[in-house]
């Protein structure tokens, strides 16, 4: 066993700097991490740092960390798990890599894609000479027939990562509870919401052993750290087992509600839950129904695979994890969040810039103001748009067309934002995703509600020679078939005024901030 409870909670202190001094075990590794951009990806690369690695961090869209803090601390290059000729360049001369992607809740057959992705990096990292791969999967029995098509899915990714020449170890963890992780923010807006619910019965039988972020991010850098945990599959967990209908108690308890009314009911199948669940929290159903598929089935760490066995952890209780999350949300400082792993665009999505003989037909608004306002406080004025503050103009319109989004199985307008005042590339804001943010000149949102068609909404500011300033606002929509068409032109009379409103209610907010 490796004592390693030294550094039981990381934080990143700064880059990381060569020397074998900065590394507890007497090396430096260059590792990669898939997942960069996603909920537990972005929160273990600084600690990685922290531990003395160097990192090199693959995504599909590198924009997407260009505000992250530590940026300039690691290396970022283009890849993509379903193309192998993009990871066989950005595995080169890498020691150890991370894989922590999952096509859970993105469109079509999330199992084949996964397993496809999962092949690809076998096969690149064993044509690179890379030493480690390090996975994170779930917890739950061997047997693919007892377990939910999600837990199947995520061990079969180990199965098939271990399926080569290069070492796996595999940490398999079942609800991660921190601030932003979506089992959290299920669990959170269910108590918070209601304060009665019926459940399924399997909801008060059913035993999980949850774990906070943090220890899970202690256990990855660990791992690395300790060679005799190459090629096992361990199990990580903190110290309770319980219900899921406790850890509703202890939520509730913790954030000073009353304790919730919860009536478990026979006919209330994972479908119907997960319908449930789309409506009242953030969660669209897509992410939701995995989810919920997977808490009919026990996960708890089994002593044979513990990782105490081979690493000394003391790891925080649910009550500690909890208020953690809590606080972290209290104070606006949430990282990550499960929000973070956006649905992808197929090469052939069209683009906002794209003429419109690219694509088929676009149609657009386009609504242009003057300000005397300065450019940064117009850009502040329109970068703090969704949220709690709303939509300024029409309000009720916009929260209606988010409850039919959940309605019908998207995303809705619950997710709202990471923080009221800034964005980053890749954030979640309401039903729609920043897909540019240049300040002080331009911010794009494409829209991920269900919509017969591709939307942005688009801002650019642009200084005079006349010292006033230009607001350019843009709604653009990539129609798809007939049902595309008549969805604009049916809506226009009413967008039409919308977006005029909103134009110049945005002028008006900068220039009262000026």
């Amino acid at each position: 066993m490796v004592a390693l409870d030294a550094r039981r909670h990381l934080g990143h202190t700064g880059p990381a700097t060569s020397g074998q001094d900065n590394h507890p075990s007497g090396w430096i590794m260059k590792v990669a991490v898939i997942g960069a951009t996603g909920y537990v990806g972005g929160r273990l690369v600084p600690e990685l740092l922290s531990a003395g690695h160097h990192v090199r961090c693959l995504a599909r869209t590198p924009d997407r960390l260009a505000g992250v803090e530590w940026r300039t601390d690691v290396e970022v290059m283009a890849a993509d798990v379903l193309d192998r000729g993009s990871l066989d360049t950005a595995l080169e001369g890498i020691e150890a890599v991370y894989y922590l992607v999952h096509a859970m809740g993105h469109a079509g057959d999330f199992e084949e894609t996964d397993r496809l992705g999962a092949q690809n990096t076998r096969e690149a990292a064993q044509a690179a000479g890379v030493s480690r791969i390090i996975y994170l999967g779930g917890l739950g029995e061997d047997d693919p027939e007892n377990l939910s098509t999600h837990l199947a899915s995520r061990h079969e990714v180990g199965a098939v990562l271990a399926a080569g020449d290069v070492s796996v170890t595999e940490l398999r963890a079942a609800v991660i509870i921190g601030s932003g992780s979506a089992s959290f923010e299920m669990l959170r807006h269910l108590d918070e919401v209601l304060p009665a619910m019926i459940c399924p019965r399997w909801a008060t039988t059913t035993r999980c052993q949850p774990i906070a972020i943090a220890d899970v991010l202690f256990y990855l850098v660990a791992v690395l750290e300790t060679p005799t945990t190459e090629g096992q599959i361990l199990e990580i967990g903190g110290p309770d087992i319980l219900t899921y209908r406790d850890m509703m108690d202890r939520y509730a308890a913790i954030a000073g509600l009353r304790k919730r009314l919860i009536v478990p009911v026979p006919l209330l199948t994972p479908r119907l839950s997960s319908h449930w669940v789309n409506l009242v929290t953030p969660l669209p159903y897509g992410l939701a129904r995995p989810l919920v598929d997977s808490l009919i089935n026990d996960v708890v760490v089994h002593a044979d695979r513990d990782i105490r066995g081979f690493i000394e952890h003391a790891p925080y209780t649910l009550d500690e994890a909890i208020e953690r999350a809590l606080a972290m949300v209290g104070d606006m400082a949430i990282k990550t969040s499960w929000m973070d792993s956006a649905p992808s665009n197929t090469p052939a999505s069209p683009m906002p810039q794209d003429p419109d003989w690219a694509g088929g037909t676009i149609y657009q608004d386009i609504q242009e103001v003057s300000s005397t306002a300065e450019p940064a406080d117009l850009f502040a004025a329109v970068s703090g748009i969704g949220g709690e503050r709303g939509w300024y103009v029409a309000n009720s319109l916009w929260t209606m067309r988010g409850w039919i989004d959940k309605l019908i199985g998207g995303v809705g307008m619950r997710r709202g934002r990471r923080h009221p005042d800034n964005l980053r590339v890749g954030d979640a804001l309401d039903f729609f995703r920043v897909e540019a943010h240049e300040a002080p000149e331009l911010l794009r949102l494409r829209a991920e509600m269900i919509v017969p068609g591709d939307a942005w909404l688009e801002w650019r500011i642009t200084p005079e020679t006349d010292g006033s300033t230009s607001v350019r606002q843009l709604a653009r929509f990539h129609p798809r078939g007939l049902t595309g068409r008549a969805y604009w032109w049916t809506l226009l009379p009413i967008h039409k005024v919308i977006w005029k409103q909103l134009a110049l209610r945005l002028v008006a907010i900068a220039e009262k901030s000026d």
